[in-house]
């Protein structure tokens, strides 16, 4: 067999195993021919490589056109990492407020009020001066109110929702003065977590607490005598309408014959609350919740008090609507003590045996709430609170009510931007029978965010 047919089976060969047909697999006919071939066919091969290649490599974007005269530039790039990459994965981060101005112009009947008072901050009753000399006017502005939350919400594996709130306001200690920077720091409003709405672990609002009833108040709280106003940590657990919850006790006691507050944190059991909640589909709703406490207060020494006992109180609220109006009111009764009025009256007084006498009291509010459009609503509300002190325990210089009346003006030019007015006439009185008056203009510009 001559040289050629020896060749013509490795030309097969070849065009077989690469799966190459046509004139360029076309079977040679000498050596020649058939290297010449190959030849050819490698050619073919590099030019097939490189166009796969140039087509495999990213296309270069088309440079972005020059922006309009006048056009706002164009937003920054999407952020390339997590906000906190060691954070579960999915977790959503959120972080809102308001920033608040207010301006009071106030005068007091019967006497003078502390400069630095926290009373010239916002209605405090315990703070209006009773059997003084009438005093002029005082005007004061802050920014105090201005608010941060902090939160953060995570869905598990199994579908459990888990939240946490962090939120300051700016009633914190003082690091500055009215004269040069009006400085003042954070102050602790809300730190907890929410286990899938069940378990709440951490301080907020007291379970005996409604918020959902205060009426919108251009001051700080509103109604404060008549309403419960504490934030604690605690422990909370909440089905359907019920919840219960066992909160950080405190106690607030009136020396024998009076004097100043005693504040003692003997005590070794926690306070516990109980609340049932009722909705209806138009938005209103009634609440009903009861609190169980331990009063205690212990000192050392010859003359040292041993002392624990029992108290309760009880506070039912609510709202009713009518169309976008709205009826809020709340009544609260018994061993009131620190949880209402900002602590107006004490939860118990000394005897003069060292024990403790829990002291009683009644304590409420009402308020309606117009809407006149999209833009423009009003509210007015009137606060009341009598306790029934001992005064051959605590003597003549307790309080014995307090009472405010309440009427404001808020305008929305925009979505969470408020601009409001409210006036307070207020009245304080003591068991002695004195008494001392507030009148207040309050003004307010507010932008939430």
């Amino acid at each position: 067999m001559n040289q050629q047919h020896r060749m013509r089976p490795l030309a097969l060969a070849v065009c077989a195993v690469l799966g190459l047909a046509g004139s360029a697999c076309a079977i040679a006919q000498t050596p020649q021919e058939l290297e010449t071939r190959i030849q050819q066919l490698e050619a073919q091969i590099k030019e097939l490589k490189a166009l796969v290649e140039a087509q495999s490599k990213p296309v270069a974007a088309a440079p972005a056109p020059a922006a309009a005269p006048g056009a706002p530039p164009p937003p920054p790039p999407i952020q390339a990492t997590t906000i906190t990459p060691n954070s579960p994965p999915g977790t959503k981060f959120s972080f809102t407020g308001f920033i608040k101005t207010d301006a009071m112009y106030s005068s007091y009947s019967d006497g003078e009020i502390a400069d630095g008072s926290i009373g010239r901050d916002f209605y405090v009753p315990g703070t209006i001066p009773v059997g003084g000399a009438d005093e002029g006017a005082d005007l004061d502005a802050h920014v105090k109110q201005s608010r941060f939350i902090f939160g953060t919400d995570t869905t598990t594996a199994d579908n459990k929702l888990i939240q946490t709130r962090l939120e300051f306001d700016l009633f914190g200690s003082a690091l500055g003065d009215e004269r040069i920077t009006n400085t003042y720091g954070l102050q602790l409003r809300h730190a907890y977590l929410n286990y899938n709405n069940q378990w709440l672990i951490g301080e907020t609002w007291s379970n005996f607490q409604d918020v959902g009833a205060l009426p919108e108040a251009v001051d700080f709280i509103g109604p404060v005598e008549g309403t419960v106003f504490v934030r604690q940590p605690q422990l909370r657990y909440t089905s359907g309408p019920i919840s219960v919850s066992l909160e950080n006790p405190e106690t607030t006691i009136t020396p024998f014959r009076g004097g100043a507050r005693i504040s003692s944190d003997d005590n070794n059991l926690p306070d516990l609350s109980l609340r049932y909640t009722h909705k209806w589909a138009t938005g209103s709703y009634i609440t009903a919740a009861g609190l169980l406490r331990q009063l205690a207060y212990e000192t050392t020494g010859a003359n040292g008090v041993d002392d624990s006992t029992i108290a309760a109180a009880f506070s039912i609220s609510g709202k009713v609507m009518f169309g976008k109006d709205d009826l809020r009111w709340m009544i609260n009764t018994g061993a009131l003590g620190r949880y209402t009025g900002l602590n107006l009256n004490n939860d118990a007084v000394l005897d003069a045996s060292g024990d403790l006498d829990a002291i009683s009291g009644t304590a409420g509010f009402i308020g309606f709430r117009h809407l006149f459009n999209d833009q423009l609503r009003s509210n007015i509300y009137y606060a009341r609170a009598e306790y029934d002190n001992d005064t051959a325990l605590g003597g003549t210089a307790q309080t014995e009510s307090t009472q405010s009346l309440h009427l404001n003006l808020f305008y929305s030019p925009i979505p969470k931007w408020d601009v409001g007015a409210e006036l307070t006439f207020a009245k304080r009185e003591l068991e002695s029978g004195a008494e001392g008056k507030l009148r207040r203009l309050q003004a307010t510009v507010k932008y939430a965010f």
